[in-house]
């Protein structure tokens, strides 16, 4: 046991994280003492928060919060076991249904999180002779999910057409061919070239799988997501979404057709062996959708701050990146720097969240900026006030 803790203890990242400790500059697991919403509390400070995925802003919605209490009442805490077995709720199957309607696809699964669903879905839907291609920048979650697959692997470059069709023509004609991409890449913030990917699908007889997680909520008709946005919908095979973001709860799903689902209820490992999601999350993923869908001022007023900010970052010589989304990374290209402007933003009552290697390459380091629905354009403003600040101090605008 000695040595299995003296080799851990010895990894550059938990070096790292020691060094900006003494230095009180880490950044990471700071706890927060109230609700998730546009101002949280830490250490007792109000501070503004835009580092959430919660694009919608329904995290605190009384709605969902009455729909999570009430399936507790009915249901309980828990499932106490796989869907496979006793942890299916009528709950499931409903949201199932409708999650399937709203992606505009026949059939849908849910898992207990959004990484599970990647987990489950990229690793078995292709076998030893097929092959998965992979987007650079696509979420840990894909990642984690074709390594565990026998597929053969090929990744291509960020959006680029040219080096996909590449990797495309290294396939073997009559094998599964999947091309696997975040629709909204969640750390750059830029949307999936999608009509370049199904052209090419077309051209090699490809199946397409595109993971919505900061897609939903945020783009297309009511929130439908980036397939809905381009109107490609019936041109991917597989649309994977989580509730962890828009959705406002916890969990994910896989919507596809009938067959496709089916065999994932049968062989996707994560699916069968995990617990099923909870009545309280899976009650309040619904009424999320049912807001979503009824209120789109949420999502207009989202797209009303999103291009004020993005206007506002260019207009200071912030260096943004391809963003067209609430997503807005600030690129810093240095950890240390990128650790004491989170410090210093903190201090001036901003929350923004650090984004280092291993999630982006060890010189894109950047701070990632978002925003929900229910920011308002003051709180918007003091934001890029602090930002502008401190950029200036550190010479980072052009």
């Amino acid at each position: 046991m000695k040595l299995l803790q003296e080799k851990l203890s010895k990894y550059t990242l938990l070096q790292e994280a020691k060094k900006a400790k003494a230095a009180g500059i880490y950044p990471y697991f700071r706890v927060i003492e109230s609700d998730q919403d546009t101002e949280v509390i830490i250490n007792g400070k109000k501070v503004l928060m835009f580092g959430s995925n919660a694009y919608t802003g329904l995290t605190n919605h009384p709605k969902v919060k009455e729909a999570a209490i009430a399936a507790i009442r009915k249901y309980g805490s828990g499932c106490a076991g796989s869907r496979f077995l006793n942890g299916t709720l009528d709950l499931h199957i409903e949201l199932e249904k409708r999650l399937a309607d709203f992606v505009g696809k026949e059939d849908a699964i849910i898992y207990s999180t959004g990484f599970q669903v990647n987990l489950g879905v990229v690793s078995c839907v292709t076998g030893r002779e097929d092959y998965i291609l992979w987007d650079e920048l696509d979420h840990a979650s894909i990642i984690a999910g074709h390594r565990l697959s026998y597929s053969t692997k090929l990744k291509y470059r960020h959006n680029d057409m040219d080096s996909l069709e590449k990797q495309l023509q290294k396939c073997e004609d009559g094998k599964i061919k999947l091309i696997v991409a975040d629709g909204v890449f969640s750390m750059e913030g830029d949307i999936v070239n999608l009509p370049g990917i199904v052209k090419l699908a077309k051209k090699y007889n490809a199946s397409i799988m595109i993971d919505e997680a900061h897609g939903i909520g945020v783009l297309g008709k009511q929130g439908r997501g980036t397939c809905n946005h381009f109107g490609l919908t019936d041109e991917v095979d597989l649309i994977m979404g989580t509730f962890s973001k828009s959705l406002a709860s916890i969990g994910g799903f896989i919507a596809s057709n009938s067959e496709v689902i089916d065999y994932l209820r049968y062989y996707s490992r994560p699916y069968i062996f995990s617990a099923s999601s909870t009545p309280a999350a899976t009650a309040a993923a619904a009424a999320a959708l049912d807001i979503m869908i009824s209120e789109p001022e949420r999502i207009e007023h989202l797209w009303e701050l999103t291009h004020y900010a993005l206007n506002g970052f260019r207009q200071m010589g912030c260096e943004i990146g391809r963003t067209e989304t609430p997503i807005i990374p600030l690129f810093i290209r240095n950890n240390e720097l990128t650790f004491m402007i989170v410090r210093e933003l903190f201090d001036e009552g901003i929350f923004v969240n650090p984004v280092l290697s291993p999630a982006v390459a060890p010189q894109d380091t950047l701070i990632r900026f978002s925003l929900m629905a229910t920011h308002t354009k003051e709180q918007l403003d003091f934001a890029l006030n602090a930002i502008q600040k401190i950029f200036k101090k550190y010479n980072l605008l052009t």
